[in-house]
């Protein structure tokens, strides 16, 4: 049986270290690889490039992961830069605003992961919260993720594939402000913060706002490898 082909967005940096080298370098950290494989899919990582070119990649592919990384630059949804957002990602951006807007044109099924799930929002039309706390781990440590539970939206696809109250792995300073016109909000943390965006329409667009390959939970991931299978 052939296995569907999942893109996964990845960080270009400038400088990455390893072994005796010190180089720029594309990188995606190896969960999502792993939860893509475990889920019953082959990953294929997709560096940032000309925007131009992403219908062609997407046309190749089976699905699309958008993955978690840089705060979205604020510019993007008409909002002034906050002290604490983080340095842009111009590349990143426009390459994953591209992916997104390819797989929604083609029908190809698309899950945003953190920052994916944030960029998905602002591809729509929405906004973003530049900073709030209490979303990365209990002693908001850099590098460490947190854990908190998500509660389902009755009636969503979300819902539909994890029906119970979650502990999901969680890292970020960031999360959906207004809600796109198209998304509908399908998981929310206790203090209300959306979990989980979707397209309530016929296309496969969902986006969640923890890191499921920090997780042991497959269900989301088997999902999306579900749907591509199908497609």
């Amino acid at each position: 049986m052939n296995r569907p082909l999942i893109g996964i967005s990845a960080y270009l940096e400038g400088s990455a270290r390893w072994g005796v080298w010190d180089l720029p370098a594309t990188l995606l950290p190896a969960g999502y690889a792993r939860l893509v494989r475990a889920s019953g899919g082959l990953a294929a990582v997709l560096p940032p490039d000309d925007p131009d070119l992403a219908a062609s990649v997407v046309a190749r592919l089976d699905a699309v992961v958008i993955a978690g990384g840089p705060d979205v630059d604020p510019a993007r949804y008409g909002a002034d830069r906050h002290p604490r957002t983080g340095p842009p990602a111009p590349e990143r951006d426009a390459w994953e605003l591209a992916l997104i807007g390819a797989a929604l044109d083609s029908g190809t099924p698309v899950l945003g992961i953190c920052r994916g799930m944030q960029l998905m929002n602002v591809a729509f039309g929405g906004t973003l919260v530049q900073h709030l706390d209490g979303h990365t781990n209990p002693l908001g440590a850099a590098g460490a993720f947190g854990e908190h539970v998500v509660t389902p939206v009755p009636g969503t696809r979300f819902a539909s594939i994890v029906p119970e109250d979650s502990p999901v792995p969680t890292y970020h300073h960031q999360a959906v402000d207004r809600l796109a016109p198209g998304l509908v909000a399908s998981a929310h943390a206790a203090d209300g913060t959306v979990e989980a965006v979707e397209s309530p329409g016929p296309k496969w667009v969902l986006g969640v706002q923890w890191h499921p390959e920090m997780g042991d939970d497959l269900r989301v991931m088997r999902a999306l490898v579900a749907e591509a299978a199908r497609g």
